[in-house]
Parts: structure tokens; sequence; C-alpha cells
């Protein structure tokens, strides 16, 4: 089964339209355009990472239904790939019913896993995989009864959104009326809704990195597993990741089984970000992101093909290659300020080992917990990886300009 890509800028070209254009998209662009492909993205602001490297940019509110179809019928991409969860998701339903496009991984998974309602309840109820305890609330008054209902402590998170926003710990009852405001301030779309999850006395989390691809030969939809990537989060945003991430080999194929499953019943070709809680031989589903998930942001320094060139593939329906080559760690570099027109120092330092690299993003704007680039490095082992990683990180200086 041959797969064809036309010319940029060309009547042939074959059109990805980036919903979201953050640093993860921006990696996509990059993958996309090495396949000849013309790519356009959109996102909120001016200027975000993707947007940067894209053959066109568009700034609008995706969660206006109209503003979101209107662009996508002036552009007719033939895929249309979300990045991030706050998009009018019922419009792209729409958009692959009436077969104007094809919506990665598919209308259905994007729909599911844009809050976190639909893919608990998908994972839990429907395919029955094991999660921790949880319930909904959407009021303050229903919300105490959940945390009681759930017991302390447990964790709050709006049903819609990202990188930690809005989460915290609930220690005890003291806690609860403050913890609803906070989730209330983090929404991506503030629905109001939030999970409340039990805790699970977990010994560490991974990434599962899950790929759904085309055979060559074919055309049946397969399923591909990069290596387990340990990470560690603060405040439920990454901070540091590395791969691999050691597990029992029980532990491993029930990890494999559960994003097998919940990928499968999400449908489509691209590559998942499965989450998962483990403890001894026990595995957890935690979440899913139909996308590039920014812990496998390590991949850049640890695989043969990144994540991103494993989505960029899977979607154009091109055989992919999960295998490592390499451990390796990656590490968060913060603004620390809350400014735009930032510059950043001690590059030659940071690099200064042959086994580290960087990534800055180019975000027009930072905050103090905004994520304005990544170091990676490669090492004999994931504690030798994580701490150049670290290292490399911390000596990239964030300077005021205005």
């Amino acid at each position: 089964m041959s797969v064809t890509i036309g010319t940029p800028l060309q009547s042939s070209a074959f059109k990805v339209l980036l919903l979201g254009s953050g640093e993860l998209g921006k990696e996509v662009v990059i993958s996309l355009q090495r396949l000849g492909v013309e790519v356009h993205a959109a996102d909120r602001y001016d200027h975000a990472p993707a947007m940067q490297v894209a053959h066109f940019a568009y700034t609008l509110n995706m969660a206006d239904p109209a503003e979101l179809k209107a662009l996508i019928e002036k552009i007719k991409p033939n895929l249309i790939v979300p990045e991030i969860e706050a998009i009018a998701t019922q419009v792209l339903v729409e958009i692959e019913e009436e077969k104007i496009a094809t919506v990665i991984p598919s209308a259905k998974a994007v729909n599911l896993t844009m809050n976190r309602e639909g893919i608990r309840r998908l994972a839990a109820e429907e395919l029955g995989l094991p999660t921790s305890a949880y319930r909904f609330a959407d009021s303050l008054e229903s919300f105490r009864a959940a945390c009681d209902d759930i017991g302390y402590p447990n964790f709050v998170k709006p049903v819609m959104s990202s990188s930690g926003k809005g989460q915290s710990r609930v220690k005890s009852f003291a806690e609860v009326d403050a913890a609803w405001e906070y989730a209330q301030t983090g929404g991506r779309v503030n629905q109001g809704k939030v999970i409340v999850e039990s805790q699970i006395n977990f010994d560490f989390e991974i990434t599962l990195l899950t790929v759904r691809a085309k055979n060559p030969e074919t055309g049946v939809v397969e399923t591909h597993f990069c290596d387990a990537i340990g990470h560690r989060q603060d405040s439920g945003d990454y901070v540091e990741s590395w791969q691999p991430q050691p597990m029992t080999a029980v532990a491993l194929e029930e990890a494999k089984r559960i994003a097998n499953k919940v990928t499968v019943a999400l449908g489509g070709c691209g590559i998942f970000g499965v989450e998962l809680f483990v403890k001894g031989d026990q595995v957890w589903f935690s979440e899913v992101s139909p996308r590039p998930h920014d812990t496998g942001l390590v991949t850049l320094a640890s695989q043969f093909q990144s994540e991103f060139e494993l989505h960029a593939r899977a979607i154009l329906g091109l055989p992919v290659n999960t295998a490592r080559h390499s451990i390796a760690a990656s590490a968060v570099i913060y603004a620390g300020v809350d400014s735009t027109n930032l510059s950043f120092s001690g590059l030659n330092l940071a690099l200064a080992n042959p086994d580290t690299d960087l990534r800055l993003f180019g975000k027009p704007e930072g905050f103090k917990r905004r994520r304005m680039g990544v170091a990676t490095a490669r090492a004999e082992s994931t504690d030798k990886a994580r701490e150049l990683a670290s290292e490399s990180a911390a000596k990239v200086s964030v300077n005021l300009n205005n």
C-alpha cells in the first residue's frame, strides 16, 4: 500500500492543521516538514513555538466553534492534529462525519480525552481497567461530600486542565474549600467540574508511549511500545523524566495490556502518552493523552525516532521504529520570572558535556513556573543521566531585557 505526499505550497500539498502550537507541537511540525508536509499551526496567542516553524500561523479562540470551523474550511487540511484540550471538539466530530478531514487519532479520542471525566469513565467503567477510586463534583457542596467519601489524603484536578494547573493534594477537610477555589482557576475551559481521586501508594509513575501505526505491507493498524519513561512531578507538572524506568517483567506486561486496551478503544493512528502508577507487579491506569507527552521529551536523546517523529510517521501511514539507543534523561528549564522578551545565557556551559543537549522553546512570554526549555543528557545509567540533565538545565540563566 503506497503512501503519497505532495509538495508544500503547491496544489499537490498534503496539509496538516495543528491545533495548539506549544513546544511539543513545534517538534511535531519539524518532523512533519522533514517528510514534505505543509503545516498550518494555530493557537490562542501570537508567535507560539510551533507557529515559528510552520508554513502558516493563525491566532484564534479554538474553543469557539464558529471560529474553529471557519479556519478548517479555509485551509481544507488532510489531517487535523489537536495538541491541547481547549478545543471545540464537537466541531471536530462534525468535520470527521462530513469527511472534510481526518482528526488525529480520531474525533472520538479527542472528545473523550479532552476532559478527565470522559477518559476515566471509559477506562474504569467500560474497559474495566484498574484505577484509583474517584468521584466527580460540580459544586462546592458536592465536592465536600466527594472528598469525605473518597477520604484523605486525596487528589483534586479540574476535569479540563494540563501541566498540573488547578491540581492539589487535600490532606484534611480543612483544606477542601481552598482546593475547590484553586481548581476553579486552573481549568482550560472553566466547566466548574472536578475529579477527586484516592491516593494510591505507588512506587513510581511511568509514561508508556504507545504508538498505533499501519503495517506498511498489510495496512493493518498495529500497536508498538516505547520503553517505559519514569518521571518526577511537582504539583502535577513534570520536572524531569528518564528512560528506561526499571520495573518487573510482570508489571511491564500489565502496563502494555492496559495501554493497548485503552488505545485500541480510542482508535486511530498516532502516539498516545499513557500514564500509569506502578507498585511491585501492580499497575493502575491514571490518564492518557492522544498526542506526544511532555515527559517524552527525553526521547529526543534516547530513541532512534523521538516521540515526535513516531507521531508524524504514524499519522501519515508510515512505518515506525520505537527502539532506544541510549539511556537518557530530561530536565525542565523554567522562566523563573513573569516577563516577556527574555534572553538565555550560559548555553556554552550547559552544553560543555558532549552528552548533553538543549531545546529552547521560543515562548514569547515567561511565567515563574512556565517551561521555557529542556535539557537532555545521555549516560551509562539513569541516575547519571538525571544528574547530567539537571546540571545542564541549572547552567542556563534566564535574563530580563525590558
